[in-house]
């Protein structure tokens, strides 16, 4: 299995980012909608269960389930194989556990998302557009860590 991952270790490096892409576009992506979502039906008169409101659950759903999850479930599988590669990952130093707790952060906050899309979809949501803009940048910070960690290697 090493030799497996040593040979194809910039595929799997490639597939890695290709998914990392995929699931923070979709993170930064799915509280906005939430933001537009608790607007439209505490500002802007969107009734429950109307058309509009029918788009917004349709277009968080989708948006979880065919592109949040896949990215990170392909994130998860493409960076445990990087992990296992020989030789890739020095823990004696601090960046891999700063990126570890980074992407356990990360998953918590996808796991939030996936909460808050069921409650609005059932209408028990009690935030605000200024919660959810709030909670928006929190994959943010994530980001910075995990960047910061595998690139500077402190």
């Amino acid at each position: 299995m090493t030799d497996f991952l040593s040979t194809w270790y910039l595929w799997i490096k490639a597939l890695h980012v290709m998914a990392i892409i995929t699931w923070m576009a979709a993170l930064f992506y799915l509280p906005r909608l939430y933001v537009y979502h608790v607007e439209g039906l505490n500002k802007a008169g969107m009734e429950r269960d109307s058309d509009q409101e029918l788009l917004f659950r349709h277009q968080e759903r989708l948006l979880l389930k065919a592109i949040m999850n896949p990215g990170m479930i392909a994130s998860w599988l493409f960076g445990l194989m990087l992990v296992f590669t020989p030789g890739i990952v020095d823990w004696s130093s601090i960046w891999p556990w700063t990126k570890a707790a980074a992407v356990l952060g990360m998953t918590w906050f996808h796991m939030w998302c996936a909460k808050e899309r069921k409650a609005l979809a059932e209408g028990r949501a009690n935030r605000s557009g200024r919660y959810y803009r709030m909670m928006n940048e929190i994959p943010t910070i994530f980001m910075i860590v995990i960047v910061a960690s595998v690139i500077v290697k402190f």
